[in-house]
């Protein structure tokens, strides 16, 4: 195994590890932004409020593309299993 081949793998890693994780970071950045637009507009000063939609949404959201963050996942594992005999050489 040479050096290539370990950055290929890195790249792959990353780049699912990026994709994978990016809705669940879109879904909170959008609903912590849009509570905060609605504190400031309303002048509601409440540090905790955040947290019960920021919870709700990112568990909604799993809940929708939970599925296919999973397959992702077993994909990149599948990929690296499968090429096993050529990584111990």
């Amino acid at each position: 195994m040479d050096i290539s081949a370990v950055t290929t793998i890195a790249r792959e890693t990353l780049y699912t590890v990026i994709i994978t994780a990016a809705p669940v970071l879109l879904i909170s950045l959008v609903v912590g932004l849009t509570v905060s637009i609605f504190q400031t507009v309303t002048s509601i000063q409440e540090q905790t409020l955040t947290f019960v939609p920021k919870f709700l949404a990112i568990f909604i959201g799993l809940m929708v593309i939970g599925h296919w963050m999973l397959g992702n996942m077993v994909g990149l594992m599948e990929r690296l299993w499968g090429d096993f005999t050529l990584y111990v050489k």
